[in-house]
């Protein structure tokens, strides 16, 4: 199973989205001192929400899509709703 996940940086005021076997590893690397990549600037991150799917090329999409929007307005109202709104 794959997941997309969204992150969150009070530090920055930014979501962070992504897709990983285990989001929750994921977060700890995102928040450890071996990440060199555009998030560790972010730190803290917290996790906001995971997204579940079968295969990685689902994830792939949604994340695709979520990304796409180029909204955090529209990543907190999938936070609120629980679900990737106009995903299919």
């Amino acid at each position: 199973m794959y997941f997309v996940y969204i992150l969150y940086s009070k530090t920055i005021n930014k979501y962070y989205i992504g897709y990983s076997e285990n989001p929750i590893k994921r977060l700890e690397f995102h928040n450890s001192d071996f990440n060199k990549i555009w998030s560790k600037r972010g730190k803290p991150w917290e996790l906001m929400m995971t997204f579940p799917f079968e295969s990685m090329s689902e994830a792939l999409k949604a994340e695709k899509f979520i990304k796409k929007q180029k909204s955090s307005q529209y990543i907190s109202s999938i936070i609120q709703q629980q679900i990737i709104i106009g995903f299919n």
